[in-house]
């Protein structure tokens, strides 16, 4: 696993952003784990968070695109802080875009903010988790509705590894669905992988116990 993973799994942690325990999913399911990227609260966070994704970004998708597209309202942050990465880490200028939840009709007018999309644009979605995938369904209209644009891909932080509407994960059906390449930061098995029964900061977080309830809840709904 490469080095920055390791590091983001880790940076999870520290934020509580990754948590363990007895939790219930927006979906009904109940699951030993829980991602809240709210948990992402300064300045310093958002920068390596932002440095996380840009990597990711890099390895999956190369910087062959022109717009950084994050869905209302924890996608904003994300879409401005990994635009800003990409810029430090690889010297390329990437417009950074969001929805507003209503068109404004005055000033800056649209139902965008940051960067307008032309004819021709190639965008990136960037999102927190995708569990079931439902938000994709209003996000691409939001982007084909700017013009002829492209949508090339979704990047999230975790992917969950778990079934979305059928038998396949949330990002398997969006790619077969929409025809989106998708990636992530990290997935729940390489989480698993890097903390299970290994020390970090002088605590096991992931024992046998819970390694054994995580087994469960992916013998339940693991994608297939």
């Amino acid at each position: 696993m490469e080095q920055y993973k390791q590091e983001f799994i880790e940076f999870m942690v520290d934020c509580q952003v990754l948590k363990f325990g007895d939790f219930v999913t927006k979906s009904g399911r109940r699951t030993p784990f829980f991602i809240n990227a709210g948990f992402y609260r300064t300045g310093t966070q958002l920068r390596r968070l932002g440095g996380y994704y840009a990597q990711a970004i890099h390895d999956r998708f190369g910087l062959d695109f022109d717009i950084l597209f994050g869905p209302a309202y924890k996608g904003i942050p994300l879409s401005v802080a990994a635009s800003m990465a990409i810029s430090e880490m690889y010297g390329k200028e990437i417009g950074y875009s969001s929805n507003r939840k209503e068109i404004k009709d005055h000033g800056e007018t649209g139902i965008l903010l940051g960067s307008p999309m032309k004819d021709g644009d190639r965008v990136l979605i960037i999102e927190d988790v995708t569990t079931a995938g439902t938000s994709i369904q209003e996000t691409l209209p939001i982007i084909k509705a700017q013009g002829q644009v492209e949508a090339v891909g979704l990047v999230v932080s975790v992917d969950r590894m778990e079934k979305g509407h059928g038998e396949k994960s949330a990002l398997a059906e969006i790619e077969e669905t929409y025809g989106l390449k998708t990636s992530a930061i990290v997935t729940m098995g390489e989480v698993v992988e890097h903390l299970y029964n290994r020390p970090y900061k002088g605590k096991i977080i992931i024992d046998d116990t819970l390694k054994a309830a995580i087994d469960a809840y992916y013998e339940q709904y693991g994608a297939r």
